[in-house]
């Protein structure tokens, strides 16, 4: 299909501007921006939609504003070191001036500073000393590296061999996305007297590579509370070397470590060990994970008159492979508390190994362990006897989802996440998953630039050279899970490619749905993790069946999509309203996969729902950020 000649006429005008022509801007309808230049990427970008898809089509801008921010010139500039294969001898530019995601530049580190100093706010650097040998007082840090991208650096010392001193450490990384071995050597070591405590560490971060070395190590009568460590975190890596070793006389709470986080791997390797007279509290570990990897190796080893609780491990835990290797091994007149090891947990694998072994005169209560298996390493053992035990075997825990006694398989899946296409009507009352988009701001490349990049996992070594991603990183693990996410082969009935340009997606979508074609999306994120009512319903194609291409975030340097389309589906829009004062808060769009019959029977919609594979109609939101295309109306 040729495009209308007045659209020919009006694409060669736009060749033809004076500097004056203005561009569409960040949420400026108008078509301007400020600069003037008809070459730049977003200019080109609004001639490539005008020219291959329709003039007389509404522009989306939500889609012409994800275009390279580059000016004529820089695009210009990085499309020939892309020639040239030196993109990576100008990163930290390109990546400024493109607007892309790439690893920090860390700045030295930071030796000397006002004693006195509280540090408000400190990013992705290395910070070598805080406080040491610091008499009474109090030290105050409260940010290091909030809400960054690609977090990198290390913080080697924070109150060593303070005397009567407390300190307070309140948000590391929080909010950070990619947190690329980041380590914490020492906190409050060798520390006398006073008190401390470490409120935040990376909580709500995603892809974190984490290393807490020594909390607490050798001090005398210096109490400590740690609040939270990684909480909501997604999809890494984190150890924790030593709590409270060798410390006389300490009080020490660890509130948190991993609540509520997704797909981690955790080691935590000693808890008061070789302490004195210490007591020692550990709140919560791993409670509340989704498919957890969690090592606990040891708690109160070799200590001397401790009292150890630890009140919840791995409780209300999903899936998961788990292991506590020792609890108060070899410590002497131990009084040990475990209150609960994963009562409510479903499936997975446990083993708990070492508990009280080599131990002398202590005192034990074990209540609640939720699996199915037997302590038979402590039968017939003077040294230790367990007050109380309960065991939840598999089948009871089968019949406490079941029968709704306990905590159900369904909260594994975010409230409103999938749903049923009969809830699409006026007047529905219904729970609206969180739709933000958490990753960092991006921006597309310009296909002069993207065709040049060896975006192929046989080519990934030159990859990781032009990223600077070295060997182990959390860089190179996001270049590589893309390469491999775009090289899979499509599923059944399934056409896909991954896009890094806007013109490659409207390429995409063009050749699929043919040139009449719109691209939704839903107008913003109100109504996130709240009830929303729906307002009026519109069935795009009349509410048949259409053909549909739909465009995900997929996580890389530039703005990268993973479009794909699927048969058999129904696309609607429909107003979001309060529920309570029934004004419009949204506008959302919503896909219905009607032939579920290749999904798999573990798929979260039908552990959601309930049903399986070609049984039930299948609908979600398109999140902020991600598109529906489909012909226009």
């Amino acid at each position: 299909m040729r495009p209308p000649i007045i659209c020919i006429f009006f694409f060669l005008y736009l060749l033809h501007l004076s500097f004056n022509f203005n561009v569409a801007g960040a949420g400026d309808s108008s078509g301007k921006t400020a600069g003037g230049n008809p070459f730049t990427p977003k200019a080109y970008l609004i001639r490539y939609w005008k020219k291959e898809v329709s003039c007389d089509l509404p522009k989306p801008w939500f889609l012409l504003n994800k275009a390279s921010p580059m000016s004529a010139e820089e695009s210009a500039r990085f499309s020939k070191l892309a020639d040239q294969n030196a993109l990576s001898s100008q990163l930290s530019s390109f990546c400024t001036a493109a607007n892309l995601l790439c690893p920090p530049d860390l700045s030295p580190s930071l030796e000397k500073h006002d004693p006195n100093a509280n540090f408000a706010m400190y990013s992705n650097k290395n910070f070598s000393n805080y406080g040491t040998d610091r008499l009474v007082g109090v030290d105050s840090f409260k940010n290091y590296s909030d809400g960054e991208n690609v977090v990198e650096g290390s913080f080697q010392g924070y109150s060593r061999h303070s005397t009567a001193h407390k300190e307070r450490f309140s948000n590391y990384a929080p909010d950070s996305n990619f947190v690329d071995r980041m380590t914490f050597n020492t906190y409050a070591a060798a520390a006398t007297g006073g008190a401390g405590e470490f409120t935040g560490y990376n909580q709500g971060s995603n892809l974190p590579n984490l290393q807490f070395t020594s909390y607490s190590a050798d001090g005398n009568a210096h109490s400590q509370s740690f609040t939270t460590y990684t909480e909501t975190a997604n999809a890494g890596v984190e150890s924790f070397a030593s709590y409270g070793k060798n410390e006389n006389a300490a009080q020490n709470e660890f509130r948190s470590y991993g609540e509520h986080s997704n797909v981690m791997g955790s080691s935590f390797n000693g808890y008061g060990e070789s302490a004195n007279a210490a007591t020692d509290t550990f709140t919560s570990y791993g409670s509340d994970g989704n498919i957890p990897a969690n090592r606990f190796k040891n708690y109160g080893e070799g200590g001397n008159r401790p009292i150890e609780t630890f009140k919840n491990y791995r409780d209300l835990a999903n899936i998961g492979d788990d292991s506590f290797q020792s609890y108060g091994k070899k410590s002497n007149a131990a009084r040990l508390n475990f209150l609960n090891y994963g009562q409510y947990t479903t499936a997975g694998t446990e083993s708990f190994a070492g508990y009280g072994e080599g131990a002398s005169g202590q005192a034990v209560a074990f209540k609640i362990y939720g699996a199915a298996n037997n302590f038979t390493d402590y039968a017939n053992k003077k040294a230790v006897s367990f007050a109380s035990y309960t065991n939840r075997s598999s089948a009871e825990l089968t019949s406490m989802a079941a029968t709704g006694n306990g905590k159900v398989v369904n909260r594994w899946v975010e409230p409103g996440k999938f749903f049923r296409e009969k809830m699409l009507k006026p007047g529905t009352v219904m729970s609206m998953p969180d739709i933000r988009d958490k990753m960092r701001k991006r921006s597309f490349l310009p296909r002069s630039i993207w065709s040049k990049l060896p975006f192929s996992t046989s080519k990934l070594a030159e990859l990781k050279r032009i990223f600077h991603a070295g060997e182990g990183s959390t860089m190179e693990k996001i270049l590589s899970e893309a390469l491999s996410e775009c090289e899979r082969a499509p599923s059944r009935g399934e056409t896909k490619r991954c896009v890094g340009s806007a013109e490659d997606m409207i390429d995409f979508a063009v050749s699929v749905l043919g040139r009449n074609v719109m691209v939704r999306t839903t107008a913003n994120t109100e109504g996130s993790r709240k009830d929303v009512m729906i307002g009026s319903v519109k069935g795009i194609n009349g509410g048949k069946l259409t053909k549909s291409v739909s465009c995900h975030q997929s996580l890389f340097p530039n703005l990268l999509y993973y479009c794909h389309s699927v048969p058999q589906v129904r696309v609607y829009e429909a107003d979001l309203l309060d529920p309570k004062s029934k004004s419009k808060i949204n506008h959302g769009v919503a896909i219905c996969h009607v032939d579920t019959s290749a999904w798999s029977p573990g798929h979260g919609a039908f552990v959601a729902l309930g049903s399986g594979p070609g049984k039930i109609e299948v609908c979600h939101w398109i999140f902020e950020n991600d598109m529906a295309w489909t012909t226009a109306d």
